[in-house]
């Protein structure tokens, strides 16, 4: 496995800093891949604070994850929960693969999708929480998020008890 995955992906895979639930969290996003088998779940928690023009703006203030799969899905979703924290929900939802693979050092290549996966987790978190407070959805985060509903429908006949 040290062959494969670089010291930070092992130590996130190994002591993952952000596992667990969040207690009544704001958001929660379910995600998965028939293929390999990865379901993730990443829970925020979404606080108020001024922006630098003295706006309001809503931020991540706490991020946790719950992962059934392999060592890059963890570690991807261990590195999202720590990039995202205290970042505003807009430039959350502007989070890329390549800043996830930057933060953990890197990630073979057939293991790229699961730092993809981790993103969706966010965004269906994000989602979620937006739908529940009545907010308005960016029509790019409605239109994933319909991507991903059809996929969770399979994920459900699959995974009855995740989902």
């Amino acid at each position: 496995m040290n062959d494969i995955y670089n010291r930070k992906v092992l130590a996130y895979f190994k002591k993952p800093k952000y596992y667990g639930k969040i207690q009544r969290p704001d958001g929660l996003g379910k995600v998965g891949n028939l293929v390999c088998g990865d379901v993730m779940w990443l829970y925020i928690k979404v606080g108020q604070r001024k922006d630098k023009r003295g706006k309001n703006e809503e931020y991540i203030k706490e991020a946790k994850f719950e992962t059934f799969g392999c060592v890059a899905a963890i570690a991807s979703s261990n590195a999202v929960c720590q990039i995202v924290r205290g970042k505003s929900i807009a430039e959350a939802l502007k989070l890329t693969k390549g800043e996830v693979i930057n933060d953990l050092g890197n990630l073979p290549p057939v293991k790229i999708h699961c730092s993809v996966l981790a993103i969706d987790a966010l965004r269906e978190a994000v989602y979620n929480y937006l739908k529940k407070n009545k907010k308005i959805i960016p029509p790019e985060l409605k239109k994933q998020h319909q991507l991903i509903e059809k996929n969770q429908k399979l994920l459900q006949k699959r995974y009855k008890e995740l989902f």
